[in-house]
């Protein structure tokens, strides 16, 4: 069955950190562009980060150095470590994959999570 899980969600208080994981089953990583997207209530996904199959990386202006995109095709899973995490961060983080960066960008998944969800409060 081919899927993409991710995991490492939780409620953290602001300035915490916490990693994703999104592990592949069914299909290998190598061949595909991963990118993290999220989605706050009432609002349409936006896109966090990609990291290409040659490990080029990028990253939503938001973002602004706080988070770190990885993969490791050997244990077929990709990963996202989120620092100095702020209430604005809360939202369903899920991962998705194309064989094509671009298209990943335009929204156009071959296969995405379900999603894990950040909650950043005091």
């Amino acid at each position: 069955q081919v899927q993409l899980v991710e995991s490492g969600g939780g409620s953290v208080q602001p300035g915490g950190s916490l990693r994703l994981s999104c592990a592949a089953a069914g299909f290998t990583l190598d061949t595909y562009a991963i990118g993290w997207f999220r989605q706050a209530p009432g609002t349409e996904p936006e896109g966090v980060s990609t990291i290409s199959t040659t490990e080029s990386t990028t990253y939503a202006d938001f973002v602004d150095g706080r988070f770190t995109i990885s993969r490791d095709n050997a244990q077929n899973t990709a990963y996202l470590r989120m620092d100095s995490l702020k209430p604005d961060d809360s939202a369903v983080y899920f991962c998705a994959v194309a064989h094509d960066l671009d298209v990943l960008e335009r929204g156009a998944f071959t296969y995405r999570g379900q999603g894990t969800q950040v909650t950043v409060s005091s």
